[in-house]
């Protein structure tokens, strides 16, 4: 699991022993607190903060009796789960209202302000919330007040122009008070803007300073700290100074897509009671995520996130595509533009890892290593069907010798590489014809196989 470096491999691999354990004893919790304790530590989270987790997790296991119809063993899974949830803060803290409500803005418009030390990542998130914010109906403006940093707003405007979400700014411009005066008065009628700050602090105090200073002239609805999830542990001093200092000051974590420390991070950020909003955990435009505890340790724990899996689907997918290749999955009418149209369809679901994190059993059975290796085999494989007819993709039969000859020149590849496309089909097409047989459920034996086609290869 990427996310937090090894945090996720160590806590699944603790999670998985227990399963297999015959037994549940006191020396049985004891090991598995233990392995918790190890895993936690080297993330970098405090070790008292690390010491009273265990002991709330020890002695519910050794205390409690399971509630009727649950095993010992699925008793301490739930109770590993809930500590470790209570630890980030329960529940998620939504944006903008009411999350649950559709984001439902009463107030317009609604004013952000981001704040965040230099390299905490702060510009390159703005853009993620814009892109977050348009999945979610909205077309949020951007104001740069950033007059510190070379190339602040030309970075802004490159993120923003690919969007097409509007910006205020002028490079020749130094006062930051005056452009956000004038930022507001631009998109008075928008009902989000996000204004951007400089990050040339070194410490929470000129943070603050500024935070104080703009606060007077954008009266924000909300501001936001962004602080990156490499500090570990300093990151709790930085929100506990600014949550002291607002009461409107909420949290967003970037960098979570490896970092050592990010555990740390995470943890101390969450003992201030400021907020977390939402998680970067990656550097794609839509690695990132509203933060929801009890989603993010049921992945961490490699217990999946079902619920972020369909959500993520509604949001990149098209619905009448995505049920046509199911229904010719099903029938035995599979084609290969079926297939490229469901390879697309992953893609933008994100990176395959990050995906299978979120399906029940099936994160920590495939490598970071192997999951990048079959996403760099699908890329291949579009290639190769771009480069044949319509007629090839709708009617895959008619491709003989020679029309695989022309497919690997046309796409710079060897022949070998286009027959294993086409084997990799008809593999697929079989294995969906059977399960359309026995009723169109897909078990995991069915998914299993169907990944295994790749990474064997």
């Amino acid at each position: 699991m990427a996310m937090l470096g090894s945090l996720g491999e160590n806590l699944t691999n603790t999670m998985k022993k227990l399963v297999g354990m015959s037994v549940i004893d006191k020396k049985t919790i004891k090991e598995v607190v233990k392995d918790i304790q190890r895993a936690l530590i080297q993330s970098d989270v405090n070790i008292k903060l690390v010491l009273e987790l265990s002991k709330k997790i020890e002695s519910r296991a050794l205390e409690e009796e399971p509630p009727k119809g649950i095993t010992p063993r699925e008793h301490v899974i739930t109770i590993i789960y809930e500590e470790m949830v209570n630890l980030l803060g329960s529940e998620a803290a939504g944006l903008l209202g009411s999350e649950a409500a559709g984001l439902d803005i009463n107030e317009k418009p609604y004013k952000i302000l981001f704040l965040g030390l230099q390299g905490s990542g702060k510009t390159t998130t703005i853009g993620k919330l814009c892109r977050y914010l348009q999945k979610k109906g909205f077309n949020p403006a951007v104001v740069c007040t950033d007059t510190w940093r070379p190339a602040a707003y030309e970075q802004l405007k490159q993120l923003t122009e690919e969007m097409d979400v509007p910006l205020y700014g002028d490079p020749n411009n130094k006062d930051a008070l005056d452009l956000a005066r004038k930022g507001l008065q631009e998109f008075k009628n928008r009902k989000v803007i996000i204004f951007d700050t400089a990050g040339r602090h070194k410490n929470e105090e000129d943070l603050i300073a500024e935070m104080d200073q703009l606060d007077d002239i954008i009266e924000p609805t909300e501001a936001i700290l962004v602080i990156d999830g490499t500090i570990g542990q300093q990151a709790g001093e930085q929100a506990r100074a600014f949550s002291q200092a607002t009461d409107i000051g909420s949290i967003i974590i970037t960098k979570l897509d490896g970092s050592a420390k990010g555990g740390g991070a995470m943890s101390a950020v969450a003992e201030t009671g400021a907020p977390i909003k939402f998680i970067g955990t990656g550097e794609r435009i839509d690695d990132f995520e509203l933060f929801d505890p009890q989603r993010f340790i049921s992945r961490l724990l490699g217990m999946g996130d079902i619920q972020s899996l369909i959500e993520k689907a509604e949001e990149n997918i098209d619905e009448d595509i995505a049920e046509k290749t199911m229904n010719n999955m099903l029938t035995g009418k599979f084609t290969l533009m079926d297939m490229k149209n469901q390879f697309e369809m992953m893609n933008k679901m994100g990176p395959m890892q990050q995906v299978l994190n979120m399906i029940p059993g099936m994160g920590n059975k495939i490598s970071k290593e192997a999951s990048k290796m079959t996403e760099d085999k699908i890329d291949a494989y579009k290639i190769m069907m771009s480069s044949m007819t319509e007629e090839e993709m709708l009617n895959p039969k008619i491709i003989k010798q020679s029309r695989i000859q022309r497919i690997a020149r046309g796409s710079g590849v060897d022949e070998t590489e286009v027959k294993e496309l086409l084997k990799y089909y008809n593999n697929t097409k079989k294995t969906m014809k059977g399960i359309g047989k026995r009723g169109g459920r897909l078990g995991g034996g069915a998914m299993n196989r169907m990944m295994g086609q790749f990474m064997n290869r």
